[in-house]
């Protein structure tokens, strides 16, 4: 089977290959959205729409202003919710192209036209503690196969209520090292599909956070 992935399938992965083919392979399990994360979505359109259009941030998201007013005053080329898709030869391609590898999509990507810097930023409104900035890397690795002039790509995790922020850099120097550090889950993926074992990785989130109910793991909230 041809298998395409993402950050946050690969993490859901990670976390449960069963829990991934449900959601990803059979699909016969949507996934569930809680408050903070409907919450989420509605404040990532906002940042979007002002960023992109100028359109106000309603007043439930004001604490963003001042962020999002410095974003907007960022020298470059802006893209709002820019997505990108590479394929198996490390090649850019279209994101729903039927030989699609890897996806991904940036909150913003900002890149400069007289230096060969772009920025990626992601927008997080929940909590910064355990914060995974992992994903940055990801995003600059796409960014290094669609923009070729790029020589530096500056990362940053955006916690907007809390008013911190994660920083990374990443140069083109380093991409053989950045891929190392994603084959190895990517390949357990693929061994996972060439052979259609998806062992349970029973935890902690069988306990009424997983919506795999059918699981022999599964187990309602206390």
């Amino acid at each position: 089977m041809n298998i395409s992935w993402s950050f946050s399938s690969l993490k859901t992965f990670k976390t449960c290959p069963k829990q991934y083919y449900h959601l990803k392979v059979v699909k016969d399990v949507k996934e569930t959205f809680n408050e903070a994360a409907l919450y989420g979505n509605e404040a990532h359109k906002a940042a979007e729409k002002y960023v992109r259009d100028g359109e106000p941030i309603p007043a439930k998201f004001s604490f963003m202003q001042e962020q999002m007013d410095k974003l907007k005053a960022m020298k470059g080329e802006k893209f709002c919710e820019q997505r990108m898709a590479i394929n198996h030869s490390m090649e850019a391609c279209k994101f729903f192209d039927s030989e699609v590898w890897l996806r991904g999509i940036v909150d913003l990507l900002v890149v400069r036209e007289d230096k060969p810097i772009a920025k990626v930023v992601d927008y997080k409104f929940g909590k910064s503690k355990n914060a995974d900035s992992t994903q940055l890397e990801l995003m600059a690795l796409l960014v290094f196969v669609h923009y070729p002039q790029v020589e530096t790509v500056k990362g940053l995790l955006m916690f907007c209520a809390e008013q911190k922020y994660i920083e990374a850099e990443f140069h083109r120097e380093d991409i053989p090292q950045m891929w190392q550090n994603w084959m190895p889950d990517v390949k357990r993926l693929e061994s996972a599909m060439d052979s259609d074992t998806w062992n349970p990785n029973p935890s902690g989130l069988c306990k009424g956070w997983c919506p795999v109910k059918t699981c022999q793991h599964w187990s309602p909230k206390r």
